[in-house]
Order: C-alpha cells, then sequence, then structure tokens
C-alpha cells in the first residue's frame, strides 16, 4: 500500500513496510556511513525481527540495502535483536543477540557476531560466552568500545533474577574470546526492571553511561513515558567497572517518542540516532500508519557533546544542505505564517524574552513557555484516546532560540543548541493545514522557515 502524504516522513529513516524499531550496528566503514535498524519486514508486530540496512555517503541521504542479518542459525532462530559494532583490521563486526524460544516454550538469549569484509556480506560466528549465572533471559543488545590500551570491552543490558535491572561488562584482546568482569557499575544499585541498550560514551572530562530502564515510576514530570532513555556521568576504571551514581540519572529526551539511542564516534564527532517510537501495545495499534502496512522511524542524527556536566544534543549541520529557499520575519505579537512544505525546518530565535510565549504548529501541536518557571511544556493529541496530553521540562537557561525538525506525522524540537530535546510523533490527515501561530507578546526575535528536500530513498 502506498504511504499516504498525510504520515509520509521524506527525511527521517523509515521502514519501507512492516516495523521498524531500535538503531543498531551504527558504523563509518569504506567511506560510507552504515545505519543498521530492528525491523520485521513480515508485518507490524513485534515479532521476526532481524536487522535492516541503510548507508549514506553524508549522513543526510540514505539508501536502503535491504536484510544485513536475519534468523538463520540454531542460536539466533526466533529473531536478530538489537546490538552495535566496530571497525577493526578493515573488517566491520557486527554485535547482536539471537533469540530463542524452545520446543517448551522457554526463552534463551545468545551473544552473538558476525563479521563482513564489504559491508555487504556478513559471515556469523556465532555465541561468543555462556550466559552469565545469577540472570534471566533478558541479557541482550551488546555494545563493544576498544580503550586506550588497546583491550576491547562489551557492555550488555541485563536483568537479575530477582527481576532487577543492571548490565554487564566483558573484556577481550581479539574480538572474539571474552572474559566476564561482572555487573558495570562500581556500587550496588536498584533501578527499574530490565537495562536495554547500553551504550559507553567517552569525553575528555568524563565518561558516560547511556541506558534504557524499564519499570521506573514516574516522578513529577519525570518518566512519564512507557520506558526511558537517559544517562549517568562517572569514570570507568582499568577493570572495566564504572563509577557513577544512579541517583544522578538524567533523561536524554524530553519527548513522548524516543528510545533505545545508540552512538558511534567518528573522526572528533559524536553522532547518536534514537528510536520513534516506544508506546504501549494499544497505542502502537492506534497509529495510523498501522494501516499502510509500516510503523514507526529513527530520529535525525545528533551531534552529542558534554558541556557543563550535561549532555547537548545538536541537529548535524549537513542538515543544513537539505534547506530550499526560506522565509524569514520579525517575531510579532501575533504572528501567523503557513509553512511552504510538510517538511520543514523553523528556527526561533528570541534576541530580547522577558515573558511567556505560545506556538500552535499545524492547529495539532502546542509550544507553550511559562516565564516564571522557565518551563517548556509540549501538547498533543492521542491518536488512540484522542484527548489532549503533554510532556514538560523545566529549563536551566532562558530559550534563546527553538529549532524545529517537522514532518507530516514527526517532530523533533532542540531547545538552546540541544540543551533539551523533545521528540514526537503527531498525527493529523488534513494535509492542508499547514499554520504557525506564534503567539509572542512582547518578545523580540525573528523566525525563520525552511521547505526541506526529500533524502531517504
Amino acid at each position: 500500500m502506498k504511504n499516504s502524504e498525510a504520515y509520509h516522513l521524506k527525511y527521517h529513516i523509515t521502514p519501507p513496510y512492516g516495523l521498524l524499531n531500535d538503531p543498531n550496528g551504527l558504523a563509518f566503514f569504506r567511506s560510507q556511513y552504515h545505519v543498521f535498524h530492528q525491523w520485521n519486514p513480515t508485518g507490524t508486530e513485534h515479532r521476526n525481527k532481524c536487522w535492516a540496512h541503510v548507508v549514506s555517503d553524508d549522513l543526510v541521504h540514505w539508501r536502503r540495502k535491504g536484510i544485513a542479518l536475519e534468523p538463520s542459525e540454531w542460536y539466533d532462530k526466533d529473531g536478530i535483536y538489537s546490538g552495535g559494532s566496530v571497525v577493526h583490521e578493515d573488517q566491520l563486526y557486527l554485535f547482536y543477540t539471537g533469540n530463542v524460544i524452545r520446543e517448551d516454550g522457554g526463552k534463551e538469549s545468545y551473544q552473538c557476531a558476525a563479521i563482513s569484509e564489504d559491508g555487504e556480506s556478513f559471515r556469523k560466528l556465532g555465541p561468543l560466552f555462556p550466559h552469565p549465572p545469577g540472570y534471566t533471559r533478558h541479557v541482550r543488545d551488546p555494545k563493544v568500545w576498544r580503550d586506550d590500551r588497546g583491550s576491547w570491552w562489551l557492555i550488555v543490558g541485563a536483568q537479575r533474577e530477582d527481576q532487577t535491572g543492571d548490565a554487564l561488562v566483558y573484556k577481550s584482546e581479539d574480538l572474539l574470546a571474552w572474559t566476564y568482569q561482572g555487573s558495570f557499575l562500581e556500587h550496588d544499585h536498584t533501578f527499574g526492571y530490565m537495562w536495554e541498550c547500553p551504550d559507553v560514551l567517552s569525553f575528555a572530562e568524563q565518561d558516560v553511561f547511556v541506558f534504557s530502564p524499564q519499570g521506573l515510576p514516574e516522578k513529577g514530570e519525570y518518566y512519564r513515558n512507557p520506558n526511558q532513555s537517559g544517562y549517568i556521568l562517572g569514570e570507568i576504571s582499568d577493570t572495566g567497572k564504572f563509577d557513577g551514581s544512579i541517583e544522578d540519572f538524567k533523561e536524554l529526551d524530553r519527548g513522548f517518542d524516543f528510545y533505545a539511542p545508540q552512538s558511534f564516534k567518528v573522526r572528533d564527532r559524536l553522532i547518536m540516532f534514537g528510536w520513534m517510537s516506544a508506546m504501549n501495545e494499544d497505542a502502537e495499534r492506534a497509529v495510523p500508519t498501522v494501516r499502510e502496512g509500516w510503523l514507526h522511524a529513527l530520529t535525525l542524527p545528533r551531534e552529542i557533546v558534554l558541556r557543563n556536566g550535561r549532555l547537548y544534543q545538536i541537529p548535524l549541520s549537513e542538515l543544513q544542505g537539505l534547506r530550499q529557499q526560506g522565509v524569514q520575519a520579525e517575531v510579532q505579537e501575533h504572528g501567523s505564517w503557513q509553512l511552504p512544505s510538510l517538511q520543514a525546518e523553523i528556527i526561533i530565535s528570541f534576541l530580547e524574552l522577558k515573558e511567556s510565549f505560545r506556538a500552535v504548529l499545524r492547529g495539532s501541536v502546542e509550544i507553550s513557555y511559562d516565564f516564571e518557571e522557565n518551563s517548556l511544556t509540549i501538547w498533543r493529541t492521542n491518536w488512540l484516546t484522542s484527548e489532549r496530553e503533554y510532556r514538560k521540562a523545566e529549563l536551566s537557561h532562558r530559550p534563546v532560540e527553538l529549532q524545529l525538525f517537522i514532518e507530516s506525522s514527526s517532530l523533533e524540537i532542540f531547545v538552546n543548541q540541544g540543551e533539551e530535546v523533545f521528540s514526537l510523533r503527531y498525527f493529523l490527515e488534513d494535509t492542508e493545514q499547514r499554520s504557525i501561530q506564534l503567539e509572542a507578546g512582547g518578545n523580540k526575535g525573528q523566525i525563520n522557515i525552511y521547505p526541506l528536500r526529500e533524502s531517504v530513498e
């Protein structure tokens, strides 16, 4: 079935059909950027998972390559689950979790690897090590990196037998023989019932542990999504242990739809993709694109930098290459503009901010800033219940700039060059509704609106 203009995404990575979820195996190999992702090519349910493969020369224009890994062996016969990659000795190594359902209904998981010389075809190497004692079969999503001394480390998300989340770490000198090092965290912890998609970011100032804990109870305006993704700062010791405090966990994205992020380093830049969306089953079944035979998308790539103990997520500068002739106008007390396209970038810059403001996009998504609280609230209509719902964040600084990437059914909002980010899906059948209303009050500034080109084949 042809995707409708009402929901079709033209510069985000989406599946051609079927269900997309976690980004996997991000790599720069043979002068190309490689992004893999979880894909069910047979339907829009969470089953029959394989790794789809897309490539790019510039991190903006993407070409689909089809399936890179699919269930074929005893250790992955029921699904190729998430993982990462490394490039070593001109070969691309993929690390993934093989899912197995036994005849008696019991389930097993195996941490596996595959290798490629050309970035096109992959030879499976099989399981890397035994299942760790004291953990349920929920051990998955291996991510590998190399330290300054040349040793390889592999981190994997896990669930203890007492139903609490953890991450485990392994060490290797050759990417093939791995030694179990135990829990990744230096200190005891209890935080959710499962940790998915662990990642390790290294900066000159500190190391950062990124992970996606499941089962966190709501805490004010925090943890309001079905599952969360965030990070803690700390240091990795020579023994592979991470010294950091769970109590300092910060959410990466304060919107409705962001989960399972993964990063990779290209020269001096650290780049991250996330998954839009993780939602409960009823909401997922009600997403309008299910009727068209496809579901979900990846976020835009974001450059990750560490500033003053906080991760900033900055839209890649390469995305400016998608801009077409734009419109610039002064911010008015009551301003109204029309989007030239359902694919657009909007930049609202405040030169003087002294009171609250409110913006409404396509009569559907509302952005509301409270000057007294210094908080930003994003409202949308829930497509399952038809009720209005919101996500809210208190800001560390006044919002000098809002950079919005909008499509027919997605929106990513970057506040102050990625100090806070809100990612979300929204669904509006009326493709002629393209208005932007901005009630700026006495605030001064300007708005730039750029239509964006299609960039995914």
